[in-house]
């Protein structure tokens, strides 16, 4: 993959230039050609502050996917065809030379985490147990890179057809020099991502003290999700269980915050402007124990407007649900939305990474899939009470007694506290392969500028998964693409 290649190359060039603005010109010339600047563990340990690993470009295709979203004129039709494209779920999504932002920010990131991984060994200074750290939390970072990138370019995981099914090369060097590179099956990066968590874990800190480095808790949390996505629901929960116990030693704050709180007058949140709530960055956002974030194409100041709340998904919130505040009836600047639709204002970033919320709600999902639901129905509360004033909080009776039920409403519950950021997408897809919800028919509706309803877009089977960029297929003959 060539272009492949040619990601990695990026990211060596913004490592070497981050070394060379600060390291003196003897260190420089100890070291062997061709090669990047570091030599202590200090050296690669910095490598993990870099804010080039917290953001992640462009990479927001997941929300215009998702069926959050709806669309309306004559917003749409003067978007990016890019994002026209994603939302009709089309086969062809990038020009045929276009780069994906779904795969560039990933392989640099991943350039710089195999860097840590093969090198620190041979660093100077520092102890074993340090070094260790430091190339456990470089695995477990990318792993979660993995996750992604399987995840818009692999399909669903499947037991029955993963280890057939194409998935993405396996990058484990940090060489630009390498020019052949063959998708790995899914189950092989599934497997992949699970051997870097695990043999993370017990060497990773057992205390958060940064949003940008991986702990212990966050990367629990990561492995117990990647066991949901695999349908694994007994692996998931002792990992989802120590994730939540081992953020308690966070010399960070890591809390959910109260939305009855940070909403009242003086609070945390206000006021809110024409740009939203006065929301926390990524790095400051206590909810969040392993920080990403890119551009929020739904929500982001630039963003065009013409990505709305799906009536559908609209429908899922009580009124005095205080997540509510998150959305508006107009977009920047421009008149009210027809027909009651409301425009995600903030935040202007995408929460990626590891969330606090995420991994209460796929707890929930576990124990209810293992039947244990009062456990399911405490966790739940554990949202519901800090997103809804105390006399609407409760999960109705009638739910949260049948398993069924109760596991729709945990589901339902993902989109009212993640909707227009992504998060449904990656549920649509792993639920795709899930007997309970396969039978599920997802739409996308375009609405005009009275409010009525234009088209209506069905998402087929096989676009699930993104296709690779024809830039990549034609540079490299033979690559097998996605359906």
């Amino acid at each position: 993959m060539k272009n492949m290649r040619n990601y990695i190359g990026v990211a060596a060039v913004i490592l070497l230039s981050t070394f060379l603005f600060s390291c003196k010109k003897s260190f420089l010339e100890v070291n062997p050609k061709g090669r990047l600047i570091a030599s202590s563990v200090d050296d690669y340990s910095g490598l993990l502050n870099s804010l080039d690993l917290l953001n992640l470009g462009s990479s927001s295709a997941h929300v215009v996917m998702g069926d959050d979203a709806a669309a309306v004129e004559p917003y749409f039709s003067g978007t990016g065809l890019k994002v026209q494209r994603l939302f009709r779920w089309d086969a062809l999504i990038y020009q045929q030379d276009e780069d994906a932002d779904e795969i560039g920010p990933y392989l640099q990131n991943i350039y710089v985490f195999n860097k840590i991984i093969n090198e620190t060994l041979a660093a100077t200074g520092g102890t074993e147990e340090q070094k260790l750290s430091v190339i456990a939390e470089a695995r477990a970072s990318r792993a979660w890179s993995y996750f992604m990138l399987i995840n818009f370019f692999g399909k669903p995981y499947n037991t029955t057809t993963a280890a057939a099914d194409p998935g993405f090369p396996i990058v484990r060097e940090a060489d630009v020099t390498v020019t052949s590179f063959t998708r790995a099956s899914v189950q092989e990066v599934y497997d992949f991502i699970i051997s870097d968590l695990q043999a993370a874990i017990p060497n990773l800190p057992a205390t958060t003290t940064h949003r940008l480095r991986m702990s212990r808790a966050a990367a629990e949390g990561l492995l117990g999700k990647v066991y949901v996505f695999m349908g694994n629901f007994n692996a998931a929960l002792p990992l989802l269980n120590s994730s939540l116990t081992d953020i308690n030693g966070s010399t960070v704050p890591v809390a959910l915050y109260n939305y009855n709180l940070t909403f009242a007058a003086g609070g945390a949140f206000m006021p809110i402007s024409i740009f939203g709530p006065t929301y926390p960055t990524p790095p400051n956002n206590q909810e969040i124990l392993f920080a990403k974030q890119a551009p929020n194409v739904a929500s982001d100041f630039f963003a065009a407007g013409e990505l709305v709340l799906s009536p559908g998904a609209a429908s899922l919130y009580n009124p005095a649900d205080l997540r509510l505040n998150f959305f508006a009836s107009n977009p920047f600047g421009g008149p009210t939305y027809p027909a009651g639709l409301l425009k995600r204002n903030a935040p202007g970033s995408l929460l990626m990474g590891v969330l606090l919320t995420d991994i209460y709600l796929l707890r929930a999902e576990c124990k209810a899939r293992l039947n244990d639901l009062p456990g399911a129905v405490s966790d739940l509360q554990m949202i519901r009470t800090r997103r809804l004033p105390q006399a609407e909080a409760a999960v109705p009776s009638n739910v949260a007694g049948q398993q069924l039920p109760l596991l729709r409403f945990i589901i339902d519950e993902r989109t009212r506290e993640y909707s227009l950021t992504g998060f449904r997408w990656f549920d649509m897809r792993r639920l795709s392969v899930d007997p309970l919800f396969s039978s599920t028919t997802y739409t996308h509706t375009l609405f005009s500028e009275t409010g009525t309803v234009t088209s209506t877009f069905t998402l087929s089977a096989d676009r699930y998964v993104l296709r690779l960029p024809t830039k990549i297929l034609r540079e490299n003959p033979g690559m097998q693409d996605n359906p």
